[in-house]
């Protein structure tokens, strides 16, 4: 079980499997199974620099070399995994990413704006609309990164054959 499907109790994060919970410099603190135990130093978890800007999360896996990007007048409303690389999302938007990584599909370009993150053979795609968008503008927003989404892999699963 992933550590991300952990809770956050206090100033510790826990497994939500064994409940084993680390401090925030990734070192154990405590194993439930085990409560007069004190976890040895070697019990722990990789740590990474966290940010939040403009409701987006960002981890840097190294020092980060600048801080985020803002996204003034955009909020994030859902997060997505593509089954396919970057080249295929951008295809399938019909527009390329610009240097922080925004796309604007050419279907809609005033109304969504996709934030992709490659991952392996997997792209993450965090879909941001204007922040007063209307509910059924953010359902269509919704629908549409969807939509996106199976065309990418389409498109990902064509090159694979070919």
């Amino acid at each position: 079980m992933r550590l991300s499907h952990g809770f956050v109790r206090g100033e510790a994060l826990s497994c939500i499997y064994h409940g084993w919970s680390y401090g925030k410099t990734g070192n154990c603190l405590r194993i439930p199974a085990h409560p007069s135990l004190t976890p040895p130093e070697t019990i722990r978890v990789a740590t990474h620099d966290v940010e939040e800007s403009d409701g987006i999360i960002w981890i840097a896996l190294g020092q980060p070399a600048a801080r985020p990007p803002r996204f003034e007048g955009l909020v994030p409303l859902r997060s997505l995994t593509v089954n396919a690389n970057v080249a295929a999302v951008e295809a399938a938007a019909g527009a390329k990413a610009d240097p922080e990584g925004l796309v604007s599909p050419s279907q809609h370009p005033q109304e969504i704006r996709l934030l992709l993150a490659p991952q392996d053979d997997q792209t993450l795609i965090h879909v941001l609309l204007d922040d007063k968008s209307s509910p059924s503008r953010r359902i269509a927003a919704s629908r549409t990164a969807e939509s996106l989404r199976r065309m990418a892999e389409d498109l990902q699963a064509k090159v694979q054959a070919s």
